[in-house]
């Protein structure tokens, strides 16, 4: 049950970083009332300093309540974002952004977190507050981290580290160490795991924070679980559970309750494992923590599945994998793809695991080969760029050899000049045809260098091929505010049967090549064609505010085309069909031969839901685009659909196109 390991592993991400201490809620009360009272008595130059201090004790009050009552640790919050805007207080603000995206974080709100995070981390660069800035690095780090994008984590935490040796932050260097032990164990690298985690504790227990020492105690615990040192892994669950249970911490005692159930499974005990999750579950439902809930669901869904009884296994893995989706998380998916498609086969519902099996290894490859295959092609481009780089450099010296040459040729005085001028003329002449060479070789470079430059503008965006020329790489990207075109040929079987192999290639070229046009005089990104599909994005690798009514716009002349190309050429030519969605995605280059710039996410699932379902020379568009353009296109509603693995989605047909709004 390694794999049940996996599920929890980030439940204590937040660990030290952010660490309750309910003891203080009732000194920082009492603080609160004494700087009020303060306040009346003093002037308001004096009165500035007080309210500084007021937002301090607001941002550490909302951090108090967390993880116990996060409704309260959010009006706290609120009162030093407000107080903190109001008075100019930039740190104040920060503070108060941070412990917005940690709440947000527990509630398995990702996203949110992550623009929380990005926003304190802006300010704190701007007022040049290195702590700051690598306090919400390391949480940017944690939320990677909760979405699997281990590289991301892995970077953003050594940047926070180095911050904080920089200014020799003791307290940030060991929640850093703690979070960085976390990302080690989630790649398997159980020795930097330990190492770093001890380092935690090492500077915890220095300074008397028994909050962060019981995370890093219980991550360790986890680490020597996974490598079946359960005797071990038991003793630190348990040292780690006394602190908490003395200290109050809900959150952690929790997380150990969890642990506790897998040592137990690993046992064989399957209803004392089931005791203490259950148990563990309702501490999480009480705090609201949807990556808790979502994995004791998964778990006990495991232990049922383990006792043979697969109807409340099916039960609890499907309620796991709900919360899965709505968080976004895609290792809970992957864990919870994985239990279903092994609960189908035993109940006989064999098309279920089939179905179940093909989603968990798309997880797998999404999560595991395409990281591994972008790396490789980023060595193969930064060799490829290194070599061409190294020739230029080689001629370069030859050059310069020749040169020194001919300065060593009249060093010998007038006499030899006279006595060896004929060699030296030949010597000349020969040195100019050298000359020559060189710059001819030179100039074949930079051919061969606006070729490479040409092909890559041909198949990437022109800023993600500048990216790889300057750094010989190019990073995967999120963008936030994009719109997705999807279009398909229907009865395209049929037709090119009727059609020779040149006639069909020429008619898909000449669309095609249209399509394109169309989306280049719309600012929109092709990304490639599969079959006879087509797709396309605006509003990356540069933001476009009119990504969604750039796309329609194209949309509608792809449309024209299709129509007028139907009228003159009838039977010999397709009908086409167009999906449109709108929202986020990851783009990025993946493949080691013939790469390619490609986009991921819902988002793109979605668009393609809304092609497969729309009708011959009509354009589906989903409720997320319809908002951002209902004011400048005229549409019909045409109901809910039911997508493959959406559920019910509503869609709107785009009928008539008037700037204006004339009815139709």
């Amino acid at each position: 049950m390694k794999k049940v390991l996996w599920i929890a592993m980030l439940l204590l991400s937040i660990g030290s970083g952010f660490a309750q201490d309910l003891h203080k809620v009732d000194s920082l009360n009492a603080e609160l009332q004494k700087h009020e009272a303060r306040k009346k008595s003093l002037g308001s130059l004096a009165t500035a300093m007080i309210d500084t201090t007021k937002a301090d004790i607001l941002f550490e009050l909302s951090k108090s309540y967390l993880r116990s009552n996060p409704e309260k640790g959010k009006e706290y919050a609120r009162q030093c974002l407000s107080l903190s805007e109001q008075i100019g207080f930039k740190k104040g603000i920060c503070n108060a952004l941070n412990c917005f995206g940690n709440i947000k974080k527990g509630e398995g709100n990702y996203e949110s977190a992550l623009s929380d995070f990005q926003k304190s981390l802006k300010i704190s660069e701007d007022i040049k507050d290195k702590k700051g800035i690598s306090s919400a690095s390391c949480f940017i780090g944690i939320v990677y981290l909760y979405q699997g994008n281990y590289p991301e984590a892995m970077k953003k935490q050594l940047f926070a580290l180095k911050l904080s040796e920089d200014i020799g932050d003791k307290t940030g260097m060991a929640n850093i160490y703690n979070e960085l032990g976390l990302v080690y164990l989630y790649q398997n690298n159980n020795p930097e795991a330990l190492k770093n985690f001890f380092a935690c504790i090492k500077l915890k227990e220095e300074m008397g924070e028994k909050y962060g020492t019981a995370a890093a105690i219980h991550n360790i615990g986890m680490t020597y679980s996974y490598m079946g040192k359960n005797l071990l892994s038991i003793e630190y669950y348990l040292k780690a559970k006394k602190i908490n249970l003395e200290s109050g911490n809900k959150q952690y005692l929790a997380n150990n309750l969890s642990m506790l159930a897998i040592e137990y499974f690993y046992q064989k005990d399957y209803s004392e494992s089931l005791k203490n999750q259950f148990i563990g579950l309702k501490i999480f439902q009480e705090l609201g923590d949807k990556y808790g809930i979502g994995t004791s669901y998964i778990i006990i869904g495991e232990v049922y599945k383990k006792m043979g009884n697969f109807r409340e296994a099916l039960n609890y893995e499907t309620s796991g994998l709900t919360i899965a989706k709505e968080i976004g998380s895609l290792e809970l998916m992957k864990e919870s793809y994985r239990n279903l498609f092994e609960i189908d086969s035993a109940l006989n519902n064999y098309k279920g695991s089939f179905e179940n099996h093909k989603l968990y290894m798309q997880i797998m490859d999404s999560l595991y080969n395409i990281e591994k295959n972008k790396k490789i092609t980023q060595m193969q481009m930064k060799y490829d760029f290194d070599k061409k780089e190294s020739l230029t450099k080689v001629e370069t010296e030859k050059e310069l050899q020749k040169q020194k040459f001919i300065r060593n040729g009249f060093v010998g005085g007038f006499g030899l000049v006279l006595l060896f001028s004929i060699l030296i003329v030949i010597q000349r002449n020969k040195v100019k045809r050298e000359k020559k060479n060189v710059e001819h070789q030179k100039l074949n470079v930079e051919l061969e260098k606006d070729r490479s430059d040409a092909l890559l503008l041909n198949i990437l965006p022109a800023e993600v091929a500048e990216e790889l020329k300057t750094k010989g790489t190019a990073d995967a990207k999120h963008f936030d505010n994009v719109t997705v075109l999807f279009t398909d040929f229907i009865s395209f079987t049929t037709i090119s049967e009727t059609l020779t192999p040149q006639e069909l290639v020429g008619e898909l070229h000449t669309c095609f090549k249209a399509f394109d046009e169309i989306c280049g005089k719309y600012s929109i990104e092709k990304i490639k064609t599969i079959g006879d599909a087509y797709l396309a994005v605006c509003g990356l690798p540069l933001s476009n505010e009119k990504h969604a009514e750039n796309v329609v716009n194209a949309a509608l002349e792809i449309r024209e085309f299709m129509v007028n190309r139907s009228v003159e050429l009838g039977a010999k030519t397709f009908e086409i069909r167009i999906g449109i969605n709108s929202k986020s995605v990851v783009a990025g280059i993946v493949g080691v031969k013939k790469f390619a710039y490609d986009i991921w996410g819902d988002t793109v699932n979605t668009a393609a839901r809304m092609e497969q379902n729309s009708e011959a020379g009509k354009i589906n568009i989903s409720e997320t685009t319809y908002s951002l353009v209902k004011d400048q296109f005229t549409c019909k509603y045409r109901g809910e659909i039911d997508a493959k693995n959406k559920g019910k989605l509503k869609c709107i047909l785009w009928r008539h196109f008037n700037q204006n709004r004339v009815s139709m």
